[in-house]
């Protein structure tokens, strides 16, 4: 089973997960938790965690993971966290900067960063959405 937690991609890896037919089989939940209150509330994201770190940081998208595993049935959660932008970036969190978390049960959590080239928002939604999709497989083999 499968839970994904997002963030800037507002819903778009669970929508491609469930797009498939017999996706019920594997798909057990996904949490849109775009604002950090939302992190908090629905996958028990620290506040002090978000304050500190930021909502887009390594941190913030291992404890998505872990949440999110920990408030589902599934066995891999997947979470992304990013600036999709056009504006929100920084010298440090350029748009384009996207974090992942990748929890199973009973293994550690993994992350991986990317900056996407910033095209535009919709770029950068649909790459992540994409790598999101491939870390999936890849946790799979």
């Amino acid at each position: 089973m499968i839970a994904a937690a997002e963030s800037c991609t507002g819903g778009m890896i669970s929508a491609a997960l469930t797009d498939v037919p017999g996706s019920s089989a594997v798909v057990d939940r996904g949490f849109v938790t775009y604002t950090n209150e939302a992190k908090h509330e629905m996958l028990g994201v620290a506040m002090e965690l978000i304050d500190q770190q930021g909502a887009v940081s390594e941190e913030v998208a291992g404890a998505m993971a872990a949440g999110a595993l920990q408030h589902s049935r599934a066995d891999i959660a997947i979470s992304v966290t990013g600036i999709a932008g056009p504006t929100g970036g920084s010298a440090s969190k350029p748009v384009g900067l996207v974090w992942f978390g990748l929890a199973r049960r009973g293994g550690d959590v993994q992350t991986e960063k990317h900056i996407f080239e910033a095209k535009s928002r919709d770029f950068v939604r649909t790459e992540a959405a994409q790598k999101a999709l491939q870390l999936i497989l890849c946790a799979l083999d």
